[in-house]
């Protein structure tokens, strides 16, 4: 997986806005502050079995930003089995729901395709001794 290193933008998730799939270098800057700031809210919830940021761990798979500030994340677990995935969602929509221009956020729990860590930043794999 690789980041870009303007933004930290991790290549595998999905960044939509207002309906249209775009890299992060085609947002305009408002919608590119918008982007970093929720990308910076999900950094701050870490995976309680790994010690890494749900973000950088690769488990969100899709942001789009659609009117009126809703937020709609796709987002997986590393382990289908895991006894906080209801617990992670919340604080997930408590994270991104106080970054300005965020009125809500609704998240999709998905296991398709399956989380291994090839969607991992390098930096992560690194950090875990995975590389």
């Amino acid at each position: 997986m690789t980041h870009s290193s303007d933004h930290g933008i991790a290549a595998p998730t999905t960044m939509i806005f207002h309906g249209e799939v775009r890299s992060f270098d085609e947002f305009a800057e408002d919608e590119a502050v918008l982007m970093d700031a929720i990308i910076a809210a999900l950094r701050t919830v870490n995976d309680p079995e790994i010690p890494v940021n749900i973000y950088d761990l690769g488990l969100i798979y899709r942001i789009e930003v659609k009117d009126e500030g809703v937020v709609e994340m796709d987002m997986t677990l590393t382990a289908p089995g895991c006894p906080v995935a209801g617990q992670m969602l919340g604080w997930v929509q408590q994270a991104v729901c106080v970054v300005p221009g965020v009125s809500d956020v609704k998240m999709k729990l998905v296991f398709d395709p399956p989380w291994d860590k090839s969607r991992m930043s390098d930096e992560v794999q690194l950090e875990l001794g995975l590389i």
